[in-house]
C-alpha cells in the first residue's frame, strides 16, 4: 500500500487503521485528501490481509469539514455542471463498493463532509459531546457526498430534514438515539478496535464481504424477492465451499472456527442486480 501525505494507513492483525492526517488543520478536507482516499478505497478490496477498516482522525478532530482557506472560491469550478462531481460524492460512492467492514471512530469534531464521509461506513462510534452536524445551509451550500441517499436511510426522512434544514450541531446522545451513531464513547478508537477484533476473530471474510454488499445494495431494492434471489445464490455457493463446512463443524465440535477462504475468492453475486 502506497505512502500518502494527507492520510496514513497502518495494518495490524487484519485491522487497517486509516487516519485522516492533517492535525494542524483539524483534518480539514482538501482535493489532495480526496484523491488519496479514492486511491486507498479503490485498492483495498484486492488486499486480503485487510479484514476490517477503522477510520479516525489525527489530533483532536476527526474532520472539521472542507478546507475553506480559499474563501468563497472553495466550491467554484471551471467544469460544466454536466461534468462536475462533488469531491465527497466521489469517495462515498467508492466506499459503497468496498467489500470489507468499515468502522468510523469519530474522535473529535466532525462537520460537513467530516460527517457525510462516514455515512456509507457501517458502524459509527462518536466521542461524547464533540461537535457534529450537517452545516451546509449555514454556509450557503447543500448536502453532498451522496448524503441525500445515505442519511434518510440511516435516520429516516424527518430527522434527516430537520438536521440538514437547521444546520444545527447535533448532541451526540441525540445522534445515537436517532441511529446515526451506534455508540457514544470516551475512547472511540478503542471501541472501534474492540468491534473490529470481534469481526476478525470470529467471522469469515467471505461471509462479511457478501453481507456488507447485500445490506447496502438491498436498501434500493423494489421487492424482498430481490434479496431472496441473491441470498440464495450465495448460500448455494457457500454450501459447496470450505468456510461453511468449517463454521458448522466448529460449532459441532465446540471450538473456535478457523476460516481459510479469502474475500477475493467470492464471486460477484450482484452484477445482475445493478
Amino acid at each position: 500500500m502506497r505512502l500518502y501525505e494527507t492520510i496514513k494507513t497502518e495494518l495490524s492483525e487484519g485491522i487497517l487503521t486509516l487516519t485522516l492526517n492533517r492535525p494542524d488543520k483539524m483534518n480539514a478536507y482538501t482535493e489532495q485528501m480526496n484523491e488519496e482516499l479514492l486511491d486507498f478505497y479503490r485498492s483495498v478490496n484486492a488486499d486480503d490481509a485487510v479484514r476490517v477498516i477503522v477510520v479516525t482522525g489525527a489530533g483532536r478532530a476527526f474532520c472539521a469539514g472542507m478546507d475553506l482557506s480559499d474563501g468563497g472560491a472553495t466550491f467554484a469550478s471551471e467544469q460544466s455542471s454536466e461534468d462536475y462531481r462533488d469531491l465527497g460524492g466521489q469517495v462515498s460512492n467508492q466506499v459503497y463498493e468496498v467489500n470489507k467492514p468499515i468502522i468510523a471512530a469519530i474522535n473529535g469534531p466532525a462537520v460537513g463532509i467530516g460527517m457525510t464521509m462516514t455515512l456509507p461506513m457501517d458502524i459509527r462510534i462518536v466521542k461524547k459531546d464533540v461537535k457534529i452536524g450537517f452545516v451546509f445551509g449555514r454556509r450557503g451550500i447543500g448536502p453532498e457526498a451522496s448524503s441525500g441517499w445515505f442519511l434518510p436511510r440511516l435516520v429516516g426522512i424527518g430527522k434527516a430534514l430537520e438536521w440538514t434544514l437547521t444546520g444545527r450541531y447535533i448532541p451526540t446522545s441525540e445522534a445515537v438515539e436517532a441511529g446515526l451513531m451506534q455508540y457514544e464513547s470516551e475512547d472511540p478508537l478503542a471501541k472501534a478496535y474492540e468491534i473490529a477484533r470481534e469481526i476478525v476473530d470470529n467471522t469469515a471474510a467471505t461471509s462479511n464481504s457478501f453481507t456488507r454488499q447485500l445490506l447496502w445494495k438491498m436498501l434500493g431494492a423494489d421487492h424482498p424477492h430481490e434479496s431472496h434471489l441473491v441470498e440464495s445464490k450465495f448460500l448455494h455457493w457457500a454450501g459447496q465451499n470450505a468456510d461453511a463446512d468449517e463454521g458448522i463443524q466448529a460449532f459441532v465440535d465446540k471450538r473456535k472456527a478457523e476460516f481459510s477462504m479469502k474475500a477475493s475468492e467470492l464471486p460477484d453475486f450482484f452484477s445482475s442486480e445493478k
